[in-house]
């Protein structure tokens, strides 16, 4: 037995020396990645963290205050509504987009050359800034002499900004369109990966196009969906460019979501250690709602969709 040991420890030796790769410690090759994510996450967390108990205007040094900012926090009716407001924006997007970007995604990883010259056309919201589609947006909504004033018999007197409602549908409606390409872009991508053989399976047992695409198609696109919904959550709870430009935050507070609390506080009323503490909340909303979504979906225990095939 101790011959067979050491013949053992004498082979592994040998492969090491072969390969210089061997036994070194894994956490020399994951070093670049960890120093890279201390240094512009954690260390940036930390500081935000610590700034919520400061009173600091961007400017001075920060002077600690303690609890007075959370106290405020938890008192403000606005944060309470601002996350209220968020939230139907993050779940109106999650449905609108996912649904869109799912049947976009399939259509577009057809052969059809077609397919590909149109998919090219629908990517191009894609491809523009945030701030100029949303100033676009803004004059083609416009009440005045936008595309509202001319169609009064759909859209009434045309303010479509004006209500809370239909705010919070044009800010819904211009993040699906500027977003849903880069969403059925992951789509098309993983529905090029299916195997044609499940297809030809499906055919030969008379399966349709609609019940290949909700027996195949959508399983398949399983894994998929969990990375573009968490993606649009961390973007939601992050994003506040279209609500700037184009309601900013109007009419009234009806539109203002967390994000532009925060930059409200931070570089309007240079209110720092307040802006800070929302961008805690921020911070432990995506988590949270992020892990909520891992668990729900068993994302974490997920296999291969295309084991056995």
């Amino acid at each position: 037995m101790t011959s067979l040991t050491a013949a053992r420890a004498g082979r592994r030796s040998a492969e090491r020396r072969a390969d210089p790769s061997q036994g070194r410690p894994g956490v020399l090759w994951a070093l670049p990645g960890l120093l890279f994510f201390g240094i512009f996450a954690i260390v940036p967390m930390v500081g935000v963290l610590y700034l919520s108990f400061t009173d600091w205007d961007g400017l001075n040094v920060p002077s600690l205050i303690g609890l007075d900012n959370w106290t405020e926090f938890f008192s403000d009716s606005t944060v309470l509504s601002s996350t209220v407001v968020t939230f139907v924006l993050l779940i109106g997007n999650l449905v609108a987009q996912t649904i869109a970007a799912v049947l976009l995604g399939a259509w577009s990883a057809g052969p059809q050359r077609n397919r590909a010259i149109l998919s090219s056309i629908f990517f191009i919201p894609l491809v523009l800034s945030i701030a100029a589609a949303a100033v676009m947006w803004r004059q083609l909504l416009d009440p005045n002499f936008g595309v509202p004033s001319k169609l009064e018999w759909l859209f009434g007197d045309g303010n479509l900004l004006g209500t809370q409602t239909g705010a919070i549908a044009c800010l819904i409606a211009v993040g699906s369109w500027q977003y849903i390409p880069f969403h059925a872009l992951l789509y098309q991508g993983a529905a090029r990966a299916i195997p044609r053989s499940l297809y030809e399976a499906a055919e030969i047992d008379g399966a349709g196009r609609y019940r290949q695409f909700r027996a195949i198609t959508l399983p398949q696109l399983r894994n998929t969906m969990v990375t573009s919904m968490t993606f649009m959550i961390v973007g939601g709870l992050t994003a506040f460019e279209i609500v700037l430009v184009l309601t900013n935050g109007g009419p009234g507070s009806d539109t203002t979501i967390l994000p532009f609390l925060m930059y409200r506080e931070a570089f309007q009323s240079y209110n720092m250690g307040y802006a800070s503490t929302i961008a805690v909340l921020l911070l432990v909303l995506s988590t949270a709602v992020s892990l909520v979504l891992v668990r729900l979906t068993g994302y974490d225990r997920m296999k291969s969709t295309l084991e056995g095939v």
